[in-house]
């Protein structure tokens, strides 16, 4: 591989997992998405041409917020001259040249949480809170988190140019809230980043399961809220997530292909993170104040706890999942309750609860509904029916690793079958 080869790849990488923190800094300083947008694609641009010449800097993070602030500059300037030294223009200027005087490390450490703030701000409308933040401090796609909110990705783009609309129009700050309004964002923050985590943990499309990069930087954005403020949803989402996390190594086989939970390695589960996790379980319960984290954390404990797939407490799963859906029904949260009646029950009792939540046209466009229907009608010998659930499943799942699982499904079950 040339050398201008190896540093093209290494500016790919640090794309990936750096630029939304350049992008958020940028956008605290400079104070506008759009030109915040365009100054973090010069600064990379800037640095396909310098690196190849000078080599990667020791903080390249660093360099390129720099260069970004510079590149925006030079913009704004040349528009000041066609536009006859606007005062706007001007200041503006001048707040980017204070702010370069004034940049700290633990600023841009910590910027990505201000924009998440920032995003869920109670002058917004709460629908676009979230996708806001999904797409502008974690750069997920307009498709992705149209997936995840079961709408049409027209509808999520048009909420999300209304959402930036309101923050330039209202001068929302780009900045931590005092400790006095925390709690009324509290809600929307948490969702964005479990939003985030769920991303890393199961990618929505691509050709990998999982993106560390951005469970990593939920896990990181927890450990910093709880700090700021340590009520106990924030501390039952970290432990759900550090938990869901403490599994990581399991869920694939050196393939890259999808390893399910109860056929998974529970050796390769990391007992640190599932000890952190518990812990920070059990300092939510005692407070006596559960939510639906909290309750989502004590369901992936009882897996935890398991020291075998077959020794799972599917009674007490079930159970936590009754109290889930009484404090916030959903589709999904029913979905999982379902599969959890399957394995304590039978799958047929599964399978009626399955169908009568797609018979009800919720999740008919979702694939884990239909994978978990062909699954039960799998286990019940009715492998024509199971068939056409996979396929349909099939149809619907983006990533690759979920389609490689599904045929490989398809494919048992036809040679089973004798098709």
């Amino acid at each position: 591989m040339s050398s201008a080869q190896a540093v093209s790849n290494q500016i790919d990488r640090i794309y990936r997992t750096e630029s939304r923190k350049v992008f958020a800094t940028l956008v605290r300083v400079l104070g506008d998405f759009d030109v915040a947008e365009e100054a973090m694609h010069d600064a990379f641009a800037a640095a396909m041409e310098n690196w190849a010449r000078d080599g990667i800097p020791d903080n390249p993070t660093a360099w390129l917020i720099s260069t970004g602030r510079f590149k925006a500059v030079d913009r704004i300037r040349r528009r000041r001259r066609f536009d006859d030294l606007q005062p706007e223009l001007v200041q503006r200027i001048d707040q980017i040249e204070l702010a370069n005087n004034s940049l700290a490390e633990q600023d841009i450490q910590d910027d990505r949480l201000r924009l998440i703030f920032t995003c869920c701000h109670p002058a917004i409308d709460q629908k676009v809170q979230v996708p806001l933040t999904l797409r502008e401090v974690c750069g997920m796609t307009t498709d992705e988190i149209a997936r995840a909110f079961l709408v049409a990705p027209s509808t999520l783009a048009q909420r999300i140019v209304r959402g930036k609309a309101k923050i330039r129009d209202a001068g929302i700050p780009f900045s931590i809230p005092s400790l006095s309004e925390l709690p009324s964002r509290l809600d929307a923050v948490l969702s964005v980043i479990y939003l985030v985590f769920n991303e890393g943990y199961s990618a929505t499309s691509g050709d990998t399961l999982l993106r560390t990069d951005l469970s990593a930087e939920a896990i990181r954005l927890a450990r910093l809220l709880l700090e700021l403020l340590p009520d106990p949803e924030v501390a039952g989402l970290l432990a759900l997530m550090l938990l869901h996390e403490s599994r990581r190594t399991a869920r694939v086989n050196e393939d890259g292909d999808i390893v399910l939970l109860e056929d998974q390695d529970r050796s390769l589960w990391d007992q640190e993170l599932i000890e952190e996790g518990s812990q920070l379980l059990q300092r939510s319960l005692r407070t006596r104040r559960i939510g639906t984290y909290t309750i989502q954390a004590a369901i992936s404990a009882v897996h935890a706890e398991a020291e075998r797939a077959s020794a799972t407490d599917w009674s007490q799963i079930v159970a936590l999942y009754d109290v889930l859906l009484r404090i916030q029904p959903s589709p999904v949260v029913e979905l999982n309750r379902a599969v959890a009646i399957a394995m304590r029950d039978t799958p047929a009792e599964g399978l009626k609860h399955i169908e009568a939540i797609l018979d009800s046209g919720h999740l008919r466009d979702h694939y884990l509904a239909h994978s978990a229907r062909g699954e039960l009608l799998r286990r019940m010998g009715e492998d024509d029916e199971a068939i056409r659930a996979f396929e349909q499943a099939l149809s619907l799942a983006m990533n690759a690793p979920e389609q490689r699982f599904l045929h490989q499904k398809l494919t048992a079950l036809k040679d089973n079958a004798g098709h």
